[in-house]
């Protein structure tokens, strides 16, 4: 709880006894490699702070091909905002692609944390600011930068990431085969032979 108590102090003023309370409301739950948090059509009735571990979530489409939308490392939360927000089955599945430990946050408790600590409000705002400018530049990435751009910003904004995925997970998530960034890759490695 302490790595969570400084992520929340860094983010807002409280108290020590609010804090407390805060930190209260949130349950430890581990999850093994490979497990779910959520399944599609589920609800999501927990939201989740990342304390050690890596998440995947992803969409699966008719056909059966898995496109993952986004990764959740230490510090990051991950859950369904949709199904979390308004009860409802849930779009998108989240895996856990390490042994993981989250500090889960059930809709009733956050509900009350907003009633009991009003200041739990502008965390609460802010990690959805940032979910939001996460969002906004993984749509105009997708569809405004080439392959090869988009590879080398995921390795820019994400380097305690990439090393952590598979070639197969990163390929989904770039929204291309495995073929096609193991090219691309060896293309960017390749030495420049004009110099």
């Amino acid at each position: 709880m302490e790595q969570f108590k400084e992520f929340v102090k860094q983010r807002i003023h409280v108290s020590e006894e609010e804090l407390n309370d805060i930190v209260s409301r949130y349950h430890v739950r581990k999850i093994r490699k490979k497990e779910y948090f959520l399944r599609a059509g589920e609800i999501c009735h927990y939201e989740a702070y990342v304390v050690s571990g890596l998440f995947k979530s992803f969409y699966v489409t008719a056909d059966g091909i898995e496109h993952i939308l986004q990764f959740a490392i230490e510090d990051w939360w991950v859950g369904d905002i949709a199904s979390f927000n308004y009860q409802e089955p849930a779009l998108q599945n989240i895996q856990a692609l390490e042994d993981s430990v989250i500090l889960t946050l059930s809709k009733t408790d956050k509900d009350k944390l907003y009633e009991d600590h009003p200041i739990y409000e502008k965390l609460s705002r802010i990690m959805a600011q940032r979910a939001q400018i996460a969002s906004q530049h993984r749509i105009i990435s997708s569809i405004g930068f080439t392959a090869q751009e988009r590879y080398l910003d995921f390795i820019k904004r994400y380097p305690k990431i990439y090393p952590r995925i598979s070639n197969m997970q990163l390929a989904s998530y770039l929204g291309v085969t495995q073929e096609f960034l193991s090219r691309l890759k060896r293309q960017i490695l390749k030495p420049n032979r004009n110099s």
